[in-house]
């Protein structure tokens, strides 16, 4: 009989979406004597045997000891639902005396106690329970053990999770004086740290106990012992310990009094299954209270897809200045603006200008490196209407690098544009940056001593002015210093009726792009251009200042030229 016994006595986690009052529990408790066993091994050999010898003898055996073989103390069944109070004798005696009770709930079972002597008394003998209400509950919780030691120290964690749920009579009033005119605790103790950093899921508790006292001696407390404990949270997930019986043999529970005494009990889940009509009507439910949600959520968000005006493209930009590298003071930020060319427009609410933070540089390989890491967002709008001859413009993103330092002195520290990509996609590109400086030391002497520096009236004058109306633009004499660069990062999308549309107005929108991608390309072999012509004066500058002499004699003669 020992292989028989069911050893695993853990914790077994369920969850239900239906009410735990549905909650039913069968528990049976026999007390295990000599003879008892000797009944159920005859029990076991008539079944193998089935023959007359076998009903003879346990007729015999049934006979000597009663019906079933039992004891009528010695053997109960009982059917316990979810909260439901069955007094133990003790619990009887007690609240049966109208002196003894002093709290609401006494008063409530002193009551429930009379009701039960009006109706016969009570049903249960050995076993009974303790609901979420009562004293016992609130002491077994604080008296768990962590560990199987018995010199264990619990921590206050441990105390803590032991105390984890909050019962109605331990809720604490929030009256004036308490949570409502504290709501941010400015200098908080560590207790109240501790206190307010435990997780917190209210949870209820019924323990199902057993009085396996001796024969005729019910009602002390030394012999209670539990046989099932359930605990309910708000999440709906149920745990047993044990878990219920099922396919698995009794739980074995052995008592030290007098004598050795050797108890079985067994848990079974009884609850009623919801009938066919029930689970239908249940899934209808939820079907339309799944509808009625998401017709909701469609009615905030709504179900039409937004397109843009007939005749224009949107161009999402989700753009990200990055970093700052090369320059030469600290403590630096960064200004721009987007400037929108013909053809061009954006939505009233949309600002096309902004500043980043004042960020602090480290120190990586060669140069000294700012993370900015600064987002931005541009809505803008182009016209497709765009004439044959005409070549659309495409946005241009200024920006100025200036520096703040500790005391309050800011400088220049460059210039420089960028060309929003004109694909969709996500493209990294860095700029490279200048700023104008004058003839002479004074001007750097200020600029390190006092600050400042000289400055662009208008910023756009970095490429072509908006302001210009000519055909040629010349910046003779002007000077500039390379300093470092900034990388931006861009993520855009691309949204038209014409991706959608007929084909002749597919074919005209990618006219457009194809001309845009030309004035790229056209505006990359500009700057090439530009550069060439940069250096090509810097090398006039320095042949000027030679001597004449040196001038002259560099020149190899003619009789020895080669042709």
């Amino acid at each position: 009989m020992a292989e028989e016994w069911n050893q695993d006595t853990g914790e077994a986690v369920y969850r239900s979406r239906d009410p735990v009052n549905n909650l039913r529990i069968r528990v049976q408790l026999q007390r295990v004597s000599p003879v008892s066993a000797l009944v159920q091994r005859v029990q076991e050999e008539k079944e193998e045997e089935k023959g007359d010898r076998g009903d003879i003898a346990l007729r015999t055996l049934k006979s000597s000891l009663g019906t079933g073989g039992y004891q009528h103390d010695d053997e109960e069944e009982i059917v316990i639902s979810w909260q439901e109070k069955l007094f133990s004798e003790f619990e009887y005696e007690l609240y049966k005396n109208e002196a003894a009770c002093r709290t609401p709930l006494d008063r409530q079972y002193h009551q429930d106690i009379l009701a039960m002597e009006r109706s016969g008394g009570r049903k249960n003998r050995r076993i009974f329970t303790y609901t979420d209400y009562d004293r016992y509950t609130n002491l077994e919780e604080h008296a768990q053990s962590v560990t199987n030691s018995e010199k264990e120290t619990p921590s206050f964690l441990a105390e803590r999770m032991a105390n984890v749920r909050r019962r109605r009579q331990d809720k604490r009033s929030l009256d004036g004086a308490g949570m409502h005119n504290r709501l941010v605790i400015m200098d908080p103790s560590e207790e109240f740290v501790k206190t307010n950093h435990i997780l917190n899921t209210p949870v209820q508790t019924m323990y199902i106990m057993a009085d396996l006292g001796p024969r005729g001696k019910l009602g002390f407390k030394e012999n209670e012992h539990v046989l099932c404990t359930i605990r309910v949270d708000g999440n709906g997930v149920i745990t047993l310990k044990p878990d219920v019986t099922g396919t698995k043999g009794p739980y074995r529970l052995e008592v030290e009094s007098l004598k050795r005494e050797l108890w079985r009990y067994s848990l079974h889940h009884i609850s009623e299954s919801v009938q066919r009509e029930e689970q239908d009507r249940e899934e209808a439910l939820y079907k339309d209270l799944y509808g009625r949600h998401k017709e909701y959520l469609n009615s905030l968000v709504g179900s039409d897809f937004e397109m843009p005006p007939a005749g224009t493209m949107r161009v999402f930009i989700n753009g990200e200045i990055v970093s700052a590298q090369g320059y030469e003071c600290d403590n630096i930020y960064v200004h721009f603006f987007l400037e929108l060319p013909k053809h061009w427009s954006s939505p009233s609410f949309q600002d096309l200008s902004g500043v980043t933070q004042s960020c602090t540089s480290k120190t990586l390989e060669w140069d000294n490196v700012a993370y900015f890491c600064y987002p931005f967002s541009f809505e803008i709008f182009l016209s497709e209407e765009v004439e044959a001859e005409e070549v659309p413009q495409w946005p241009v993103l200024y920006f100025e690098v200036l520096s703040l330092d500790f005391w309050q002195r800011y400088r220049v520290e460059g210039y420089g544009s960028v060309t929003l990509p004109n694909s969709p996609g996500m493209h990294e590109i860095p700029a490279q940056t200048w700023r104008p400086v004058e003839l002479g030391t004074v001007s750097e002497l200020r600029r390190f001593f006092i600050g400042g520096s000289p400055e662009l009236e208008d910023i756009t004058y970095v490429r072509t002015p908006a302001t210009f109306q000519g055909e040629r633009l010349s910046r003779f004499g002007f000077r500039t210093e390379t300093t470092g660069k900034v990388t931006f990062r861009f993520h855009t999308m691309h949204q038209s009726r014409a991706f959608l549309d007929s084909s002749s107005l597919r074919r005209k929108m990618q006219s457009v792009l194809d001309r845009l991608g030309g004035t790229s390309q056209q505006s990359s072999i500009l700057n090439v251009l530009d550069a060439f012509q940069r250096a090509r004066r810097r090398m006039q500058l320095a042949r000027e200042s030679l001597p004449k002499a040196i001038l002259t004699t560099s020149k190899p003669p003619l009789e020895h030229s080669t042709a």
